[in-house]
């Protein structure tokens, strides 16, 4: 087996809503693959239905060579899953919340001791096994989660936002972890996240829009498709602004953040005549190369922070709701 995952005009409709609108797309074995999306794309969807916790309306998707809807069973024993938010026991240590997800998953009983061992030294969490979870750090919590996520042996990862709400040092640590876990586990990583430099770990990312996914590549093959610089700037009157450099310029902007936006070939060239020809004073500009963020944009028409700002958590939220209604299946 090649590809970890095939997805194939996967839809799925909610009360006449199209939630998901027929994607394609495969990760190959042992690629790190990033999912980017604004709320209400379809991201939370998607990976429902791939884990088994939401039943597709039209197209397939094949999870570690399984069915998502006809082996729902392999499947599930085949993945890992690591939520947004804990879903960790803290009245409970790490080792016990290890081997009660050991009991949910069937892990023999005598592969479970060295399997444990392995995991809670993979996170750094050894000396901590028999602290009570409540009393460990939200860097220590998430690296956890992600050893329980592990302790099954999964073939394929899905980590929903992993380092959501963390300091820029845990998320640094948290990503030291993950590319250990690369290096000596035969895994391969779908990962959602909102931060673009961890989607820049990513072998691959693809964007969904409006249950389209509307772009997928490296992120250097993304980055070098917009090809223009970026200039951002502030003025007395933004809408003024805006209004000017169409007229002027013959430039489409967008206003973000309280900043103005567009796109141009040689960016630091073209900010003296910005100044020059505008004729709305300027407060500040800067100049910036095609980052992911610039990719983003381009094909979402808004920046990633706008477009969960006020929503972070939606989607962890519903992810747990799935993940409850499977529970019970």
């Amino acid at each position: 087996m090649t590809e970890a995952i095939e997805v194939r005009g996967l839809r799925k409709d909610y009360d006449g809503i199209q939630a998901v609108r027929g994607i394609d797309f495969t990760v190959a074995r042992g690629e790190t693959f990033g999912f980017l999306g604004p709320n209400g794309a379809g991201k939370s969807t998607t990976i429902g239905m791939l884990c088994t916790l939401v039943t597709p309306t039209d197209g397939s998707a094949r999870v570690a060579g399984h069915d998502v809807v006809r082996e729902r069973a392999e499947v599930r024993r085949s993945i890992g899953l690591v939520f947004q938010d804990t879903t960790l026991d803290g009245y409970l240590s790490a080792e016990q919340n290890l081997r009660f997800h050991a009991e949910l998953y069937g892990v023999p009983r005598s592969a479970l001791g060295p399997r444990m061992d392995r995991v809670l030294d993979m996170v750094n969490l050894t000396e901590r096994r028999r602290g009570k979870v409540m009393t460990f750090s939200g860097g220590m919590k998430r690296r956890l989660e992600i050893a329980r996520g592990l302790l099954h042996s999964p073939r394929v990862l899905f980590l929903d936002e992993p380092t959501v709400g963390l300091d820029p040092q845990t998320r640094s640590s948290i990503w030291a972890y993950i590319g250990e876990l690369k290096r000596t586990e035969d895994i391969t990583i779908f990962m959602t996240t909102h931060y673009m430099d961890e989607a820049e770990y990513c072998d691959r990312i693809a964007i969904i829009d409006h249950g389209t996914v509307v772009a997928i590549d490296t992120p250097a093959a993304l980055k070098a498709a917009v090809g223009e610089d970026r200039v951002r700037f502030t003025a007395d009157d933004n809408g003024a602004a805006l209004t000017a450099l169409r007229d002027r310029f013959g430039l489409e902007g967008t206003v973000s953040e309280g900043q103005l936006t567009f796109s141009v070939p040689a960016g630091e060239e073209f900010v003296p005549k910005l100044f020059d020809g505008l004729g709305v004073p300027i407060r500040s500009v800067s100049v910036s190369r095609p980052s992911l963020d610039d990719v983003f944009m381009a094909y979402t028409g808004k920046t990633i922070r706008d477009a969960e700002a006020g929503t972070r958590g939606a989607g962890a939220d519903r992810m747990r709701a799935m993940a409850a209604r499977g529970r019970r299946r």
